[in-house]
């Protein structure tokens, strides 16, 4: 169910954050709420055939789990998820209400790290707006 939930200000402002420490790596970028999603980037090498209703709902499943579980744990406070697949890797950055995953290729820890840190930024000013 992809809408248009972002302002084209937004989706590239995901983009170029996504890709100024990632670069070409980036396969994909996805915007999600609780209620609803959209891939605001695809590579255009890669088809549009993934079920993202099904990644969403577990981005958000694990989100709430890891709070539960990490939340009030000495390592501080939750910063990303990174998942690693044969053919690439998911990025999951969430704030309370909204959450990106990127996508990728290959990439150094610290690239994650700082795509992710840029990402939470970019997300916790938006909801200061709102």
């Amino acid at each position: 169910m992809a809408t248009d939930l972002l302002a084209e200000e937004g989706t590239e402002q995901l983009v170029s954050t996504a890709r100024t420490a990632l670069g070409d790596r980036v396969r994909s970028i996805t915007y999600f709420t609780h209620d609803d999603y959209e891939q605001v980037y695809l590579r255009g090498d890669l088809e549009r055939d993934a079920d993202l209703s099904e990644f969403i709902g577990n981005e958000w499943r694990g989100f709430e789990t890891t709070q539960a579980v990490y939340g009030e744990s000495e390592l501080g406070r939750y910063e990303f998820t990174l998942r690693g697949f044969e053919n690439g890797y998911l990025l999951r950055v969430t704030t309370d209400s909204v959450g990106v995953f990127v996508t990728a290729d290959g990439a150094t820890l610290t690239d994650y790290r700082d795509v992710a840190t840029a990402l939470n930024e970019l997300l916790e000013e938006w909801e200061r707006r709102d």
